[in-house]
C-alpha cells in the first residue's frame, strides 16, 4: 500500500498460500512433544497429508473470484505459493497459457517460493523466488477450465440424465 499522508493512494491485493490436510495430526503432535522431553503416548494412526487437490481448487477459485475486481481497478492481484504446490497446479490444471517471467500488465501473478536447505550451523532457513508468472481473467477462467458460456440447453440435460437410468434407478411405487 501506498499513501499520501492518511489516504491510500494504491495498493496491491496479496493472497497466501494456505493448505488442506486429510487425516489427523494428533499422531505428529504427541511425537513432537516426545521429542521435547515431554512423556506422552504416541498413538498409533493413520499419518496426516496434504490434500493437494482441495488446496489448488480453493486456491484458484478465490484467484477467480477476486480477479474480475482487480481488473476492473486496474490492479494486481499476487498469489504467493510455494513450489510443490505451483508444480502440482501445472500438472494438474491447464497453465500454458500463463506468461512467464510474468508481464506487468497482467492483473493476476503467482510468485512461486522455495526453501534452501539449511548449511550445517545454520539455524533457520531462507525463502528463495523461484517463479513469477502472470495472466490475465481469462486466463484463471481457462486453468480451471470454465467457459465463458456456461448454460446448457434443457434437452442436453434431459440426454444426460436419460443415458444414466437404468431399471435399476427407476423407482416404481408399485
Amino acid at each position: 500500500m501506498s499513501a499520501r499522508g492518511s489516504h491510500a493512494v494504491d495498493f496491491v491485493g496479496i493472497e497466501l498460500q494456505t493448505l488442506d490436510t486429510t487425516g489427523s495430526v494428533w499422531p505428529a503432535r504427541m511425537s513432537t512433544l516426545n521429542r521435547l522431553g515431554i512423556p506422552v503416548t504416541v498413538p498409533e494412526g493413520k499419518p496426516y497429508g496434504m490434500n493437494w487437490k482441495m488446496t489448488a481448487k480453493t486456491i484458484l477459485v478465490q484467484m477467480h473470484h477476486k480477479a474480475a475486481t482487480f481488473a476492473n481497478i486496474n490492479r494486481h492481484l499476487v498469489l504467493v505459493i510455494q513450489d510443490p504446490l505451483l508444480d502440482y497446479m501445472r500438472r494438474e490444471f491447464t497453465f500454458d497459457h500463463f506468461t512467464d517471467p510474468a508481464d506487468v500488465v497482467d492483473t493476476v501473478h503467482f510468485h512461486s517460493y522455495g526453501m534452501q536447505p539449511l548449511e550445517p550451523g545454520q539455524q533457520r532457513s531462507d525463502l528463495v523466488l523461484h517463479s513469477r508468472m502472470s495472466t490475465d481473467v481469462a486466463g484463471i477462467e481457462r486453468c480451471l477450465g470454465l467457459k465463458n458460456d456456461a448454460a446448457v440447453e434443457e434437452s442436453v440435460l434431459l440426454a444426460r440424465i436419460s443415458s444414466k437410468l437404468t431399471d435399476m434407478t427407476l423407482w416404481s411405487p408399485l
